[in-house]
């Protein structure tokens, strides 16, 4: 459904969202001044609406996620039982993306400790069935997750701009705040002269900047959203890294060396 003025009154309490729901929504917690003027018009899944209202409330963050949990228990019972041949045909949602082998998938992630506070991002590349190349940096002193979102969206499509132009590429990021203003608001405060109704753009420079990058190369890649710390391998290892970033305060981008893959989901996850 696309929410419109009367879903956003219907999910409030308070004049608020909380941290569950700030998540389904893609937007940081607490809420940014300027967060329901995004949110007009986003499309969102069933299940996000069904539990975007089951979580309307003052609730502790335990009673938020035994409610997610239990949604997603109610979720797998009514699913319709399938045979084994079914099951083989089946695409493994988790992994489906990076064994593409037809071509190259990027998954970016930001981190924030204490948003505002030290933020970092993180890329994970898959190609044609090698090891994912995993990259840490954009180290920020005092910045959001946001930011560190946008950051990391920005370097998967610089990443996409100096590959083989006839590659093609997908990138994952967890974070709908930073596609929807890449790929779809920027259009709009554009024509405006990059203002919008009901005050400044937060962030107007790197949305400017990554929008600037993105219709350069808008025609060979796409971006997709992907749930975030949802046992998503790619999503799982550009987490690790923005964490790494923040402990590392790696500014430039590195390459980061490891031997399995296990070994980086060990890491430390915000």
């Amino acid at each position: 459904m696309k929410i419109d003025d009367k879903f956003v009154e219907l999910i409030l309490h308070d004049f608020t969202l909380n941290k569950k729901q700030c998540e389904i929504l893609g937007f940081s917690f607490p809420l940014e001044d300027n967060w329901d003027d995004l949110v007009i018009g986003k499309e969102i899944s069933t299940a996000d609406t069904n539990l975007l209202i089951l979580l309307k409330g003052k609730l502790a963050l335990k009673t938020q996620e035994q409610i997610v949990k239990n949604y997603k228990t109610l979720s797998n019972f009514r699913k319709p039982k399938t045979t084994n041949s079914q099951t083989k045909e089946s695409t493994d949602d988790k992994n489906v993306e990076q064994k593409d082998m037809l071509g190259i998938s990027i998954y970016c992630d930001g981190a924030c400790s204490g948003n505002p506070g030290k933020a970092g991002s993180g890329i994970a590349v898959y190609s044609k069935g090698n090891k994912p190349v995993l990259y840490h940096g954009d180290y920020v002193e005092k910045g959001t997750n946001n930011i560190a979102e946008l950051n990391a969206l920005y370097k998967a499509m610089l990443i996409c701009k100096e590959s083989n132009p006839t590659e093609q590429i997908t990138i994952f990021s967890d974070s709908k705040y930073s596609i929807d203003c890449i790929t779809t608001w920027a259009y709009g405060w554009k024509a405006k002269g990059w203002k919008k109704k009901g005050g400044e753009i937060k962030n107007l420079e790197l949305i400017k900047g990554a929008h600037e990058l993105y219709e350069t190369i808008k025609n060979r890649i796409t971006i997709k959203h992907v749930k975030g710390h949802a046992g998503i391998e790619g999503n799982e290892l550009a987490d690790r890294m923005a964490v790494h970033t923040i402990k590392s305060k790696s500014e430039n981008y590195e390459t980061f060396t490891y031997d399995t893959i296990c070994d980086v989901l060990n890491l430390t996850s915000y």
